[in-house]
């Protein structure tokens, strides 16, 4: 206790506004002393040295009370400060004593207040995060069941259109917006989970060009198929906390952003290397490139640009590619040169060691 004493002593002193206030406090009083012996002598003839110890010892007790009152009230704010730490630390039944009166404890009272109101809003937010949950499981649940009938039934006429060809196409171009409609739908949850922060994101270290063989591997088949060269290049190995299944959704997105815009003949080039504090991932294309005036829309929601004519895209595969980088604390950059290319820059924060 005596060691405490010192400390919070030591911490007094060491407050230069306290500092000055005591010593302009010793000085008032040595003056009053001084004037007091002053009035005696030109009243009496003498000096009171008894009146001038007994001053100086009041002065001393004056002083005592009040560093006193300053040990006590920095023990108070200490007490305080601990109390606050512990509710930022996430314990959220920490509160301030302030049983007391004065305007200290009534600020004390209103942090206390507005914790309750954090707690409030954060119970509130739960309860809604828990209904957008339930309700997002049940819209994914009454969408997909009717689109599943609906393949099945597009199957079933394709194989009864064998011999009819006006039909066979009909049934088919039907299979592809059937399709579309699922991928949009399926986009549209995701981003929606995203948005509500019902999806919590499993990261574990992955292997960055592992990661980067499997979007190869994905889109190998439409490459051959479209005439196009899809190419990697990187540092190996790189190993980068993420969720492995959302990161290659958002990265698969922007490659196949590339392959639809890219004609016959064109590459698509996938890099990543590792710099001091970031991994950097870029998808580059040989492709129409993006008009100047759509640069700066490309990531809203349902965008569509007049200047092409695609009318197959759901416009939402590079919001929902922002939205999972973003979830990894990472940024996503666009340079573009029309009818020269596309380049889809990817900077991801590698986490700090505590």
């Amino acid at each position: 206790m005596e060691g405490c004493t010192v400390g919070y002593t030591m911490k007094l002193f060491g407050n230069n506004e306290n500092k000055r206030f005591i010593g302009a406090a010793a000085a008032v009083l040595l003056l009053y002393a001084i004037l007091g012996e002053a009035l005696i002598w030109v009243y009496c003839k003498k000096l009171s040295v008894v009146f001038f110890i007994l001053f100086l010892l009041l002065a001393a007790c004056i002083l005592t009370i009040y560093v006193r009152y300053l040990l006590r009230q920095s023990r108070i704010i200490k007490s305080a400060l601990h109390q606050i730490d512990a509710y930022l630390d996430g314990d959220m039944e920490a509160r301030i004593d302030c049983d007391y009166e004065g305007e200290l404890y009534r600020l004390f009272h209103e942090i206390n207040t507005i914790a309750a109101v954090l707690n409030a809003h954060a119970v509130n937010g739960m309860r809604d995060k828990d209904f957008l949950k339930d309700t997002l499981s049940d819209i994914s649940h009454q969408l997909k069941t009717p689109l599943a009938a609906l393949n099945i039934y597009n199957g079933l006429l394709q194989n009864e259109a064998e011999n009819l060809p006006e039909i066979k196409e009909f049934a088919e171009l039907s299979e592809q917006e059937i399709d579309r409609i699922e991928t949009l739908v399926q986009n549209l949850l995701k981003i929606a989970r995203l948005d509500a922060g019902t999806l919590e994101m499993e990261k574990a270290p992955q292997n960055i060009p592992d990661m980067m063989n499997d979007i190869e591997l994905h889109f190998s088949y439409r490459a051959k198929l479209e005439h196009k060269r899809l190419t990697l290049s990187g540092n190996n190995p790189i190993i980068f906390p993420c969720d492995r299944d959302w990161l290659i959704e958002a990265i698969s997105n922007i490659v196949k952003n590339a392959f639809d815009h890219t004609k016959e003949g064109d590459s698509i080039q996938i890099e990543w290397e590792q710099f001091a504090s970031i991994i950097q991932i870029k998808v580059k294309d040989t492709g129409c490139g993006i008009h100047p005036e759509d640069l700066h829309h490309i990531f809203k929601r349902f965008y569509r640009s007049r200047f092409l004519q695609d009318t197959q895209g759901t416009g939402l595969g590079l919001p929902l590619a922002k939205a999972i980088i973003k979830a990894h604390d990472g940024t996503i950059e666009v340079e573009s040169v029309l009818g020269a290319g596309t380049t889809f820059r990817i900077n991801l924060l590698i986490p700090t060691k505590l």
